[in-house]
């Protein structure tokens, strides 16, 4: 019997290539799923009609929504606050029907930066953007005039929930993360809790207790030098476990 590898379609993001518009996925994604989950990576560009997601899903061992300088309308979480950040209208929609076909399919889902926002509002939570909030400091954050390669390495704390699932991962409850966003989870969605928090309150990982597989979310980069830190290479390795189909039992969750 031949060992296959699991495939994990990793959803891209629009973009302007050699002055067309385009579909692209970063290396860093497509090497962590490849090197570390052992599995193969599968771009899916997410700009299709929403009708192909059941049938994409169908075709995945995993799902795997990464990360994008573009922010999520605000609109498609209710609020009439002013849109600051390039957006991807066909990524806000496709993510949507993706997740949602997903979740219905009972295949493994994992979201990194926007991807846990785009789960958290499928799934009828709202976001913030942290730019507008003077109670919440930005200083963990992306900063507007800061270079992302470099904000990248700035890392900071987080305290994760004893019983959750990422502590049951790679063990400890209080993790160094490098974390690059501008809206975050405000309202969390129904049926997902929080995995682990920052020092100024911003929910930084989300897992869903009700569904039949995994739906994990970091707000952070595990993919940026995973080989770094113990916890980042645990979770690209519970990624390729779980597109195996072997998941961790689960547990009573506690936010943080």
């Amino acid at each position: 019997m031949t060992d296959q590898l699991p495939v994990i379609g990793v959803i891209a993001c629009g973009r302007q290539i050699e002055g067309e518009a385009g579909q692209a996925v970063k290396n860093r994604y497509l090497d962590a799923v490849e090197h570390h989950a052992n599995a193969i990576p599968l771009m899916v560009p997410s700009n299709q009609d929403v009708t192909h997601a059941a049938a994409i899903v169908g075709r995945l061992d995993a799902i795997l929504l990464t990360g994008s300088t573009s922010n999520i309308a605000p609109r498609r979480y209710g609020s009439a606050a002013e849109h600051r950040a390039p957006h991807d209208p066909g990524r806000d929609d496709f993510s949507a029907a993706l997740i949602h076909a997903a979740i219905a399919a009972g295949k493994p889902l994992f979201g990194i930066c926007r991807g846990l926002q785009e789960i958290n509002v499928a799934l009828g939570g709202t976001l913030v953007d942290l730019r507008e909030k003077g109670d919440r400091s930005p200083t963990h954050h992306a900063a507007d005039d800061a270079d992302r390669d470099s904000t990248f390495g700035h890392m900071h704390a987080v305290d994760l929930a004893p019983s959750g699932m990422l502590a049951r991962l790679s063990g400890g409850t209080h993790w160094s993360v490098n974390s690059v966003h501008y809206q975050a989870i405000d309202r969390l969605a129904p049926g997902l809790v929080a995995n682990a928090t920052s020092p100024d309150g911003v929910i930084e990982a989300v897992w869903a207790t009700g569904s039949s597989a995994p739906v994990l979310a970091v707000q952070w980069h595990p993919e940026w030098k995973a080989d770094a830190r113990a916890h980042d290479m645990a979770f690209w390795r519970y990624v390729g476990q779980a597109a195996r189909g072997s998941y961790l039992p689960h547990t009573v969750e506690t936010s943080p």
